[in-house]
């Protein structure tokens, strides 16, 4: 089935009505938008506009407040601890990532927490906002239990992402954005819309056997039946599974606990107590400003010094190209950028259905 290809300008203003219309403040629904928008433009479909209908119906079940205040809770010159207020996750990263680069210009050092948060977008739209001021950025969030840890078969832990952005001299940024599981969740859903079977590998079912399912996979983990997505590295101990495992832990510690939020099997709107209320999902972010630790110009230009040894050294047998973190991203935003966003043909569905319950016009085509 052909993609549609759409206006990213159109695509964006389409989704900010969306929000607006769900009672979302204009700026906090166009942060939103463009996040989604963001992740199709650097060629990452399973957390862009294919997931408006998440934040849609979250909104209308009252899981995600639609009028939620971002709020500054405590902070020094280096740190800081922000509410979410149980609202998008987009405004309330945005504005915790913002916090943490304003203390770094002006401490060197920016380092803050959110909780009552919800799922965010990628992670890396977040700390490529420190490149603006040649900063480097970090971000990472907790998510919803559908990762089994290392020789469980249990949904304990979220896909946790990282991503790291450092600016560079004449080559583009080093931008890392990884989820700590082998796929994002969103991946399988992407499977799912094409109707085809998920790689060998990417996940167990509800007795711990690898299986490709996806239909079956995506079930058990919206039932909690058992089963997941497997820690990256795989399944076991021989290819390091254990490792990104650990991984998905470190991001639980600082995006879970040290925020307040909640934490692995209890990230989700059923708590230990048995009560249903908000997801109460964690972010934690960091800026660091090189000049404390070296020149500027040094730093970029070893940077592209770094990046440029590693892309001439010798290539693999039948291998083209050997790429740094975030090439392939900004190549397909150069992409899409000139020629239009590719949507799949249900998220286009999804989206004509949404014009016409909401009475917002369609008009998002190229």
């Amino acid at each position: 089935m052909a993609d549609v290809i759409v206006d990213e300008g159109r695509l964006a203003k389409f989704c900010t009505q969306v929000f607006v219309k769900l009672g979302v403040q204009e700026k906090d629904a166009e942060i939103t938008s463009d996040v989604l928008v963001a992740s199709d433009l650097r060629g990452i479909p399973s957390h862009g506009v294919a997931r408006l209908m998440r934040y849609v119906d979250g909104i209308r079940n009252k899981t995600i407040l639609s009028d939620a205040k971002v709020t500054i809770e405590k902070e020094t010159a280096s740190t800081g601890v922000v509410n979410g207020g149980n609202g998008l996750g987009q405004p309330a990263g945005y504005f915790g990532m913002n916090l943490a680069i304003k203390k770094a210009k002006d401490s060197g050092l920016g380092f803050v927490t959110v909780h009552n948060s919800n799922h965010y977008g990628i992670a890396g739209y977040y700390s490529m906002m420190a490149l603006k001021d040649d900063l480097i950025g970090i971000s990472m969030t907790n998510s919803a239990p559908l990762v089994v840890p290392t020789f469980s078969r249990d949904m304990l832990i979220g896909t946790n992402p990282i991503s790291l952005a450092a600016p560079a001299g004449k080559e583009r940024p080093y931008v890392l954005d990884m989820a700590t599981s082998v796929v994002p969740r969103g991946k399988f859903e992407v499977y799912e819309r094409q109707d085809k079977p998920v790689p060998l590998g990417w996940a167990v079912d509800e007795k711990g056997v690898p299986s490709t399912d996806t239909k079956r996979i995506i079930d058990n983990m919206a039932k909690t039946a058992g089963g997941g997505i497997l820690p990256l590295g795989g399944s076991g101990e021989l290819l390091s599974g254990h490792k990104g495992y650990g991984m998905s832990l470190l991001v639980d510690v600082l995006s879970g606990v040290l925020s307040g939020s909640d934490y692995g099997p209890w990230v989700k709107t059923l708590k230990k107590d048995g009560t249903k209320t908000h997801i109460n999902v964690g972010h934690f972010f960091g800026a660091i400003k090189i000049e404390n630790f070296i020149d500027l110009n040094k730093f970029k230009s070893t940077m592209d010094e770094m990046m440029l040894g590693l892309k001439e050294s010798s290539k693999a047998e039948g291998e083209k190209r050997i790429y740094i973190h975030g090439e392939k991203e900004y190549e397909k935003y150069d992409e899409y950028k000139k020629n239009g966003v590719p949507l799949q043909e249900k998220v286009i569905t999804a989206l004509k259905k949404l014009s016409e319950e909401m009475n917002i016009k369609y008009d998002i085509e190229k």
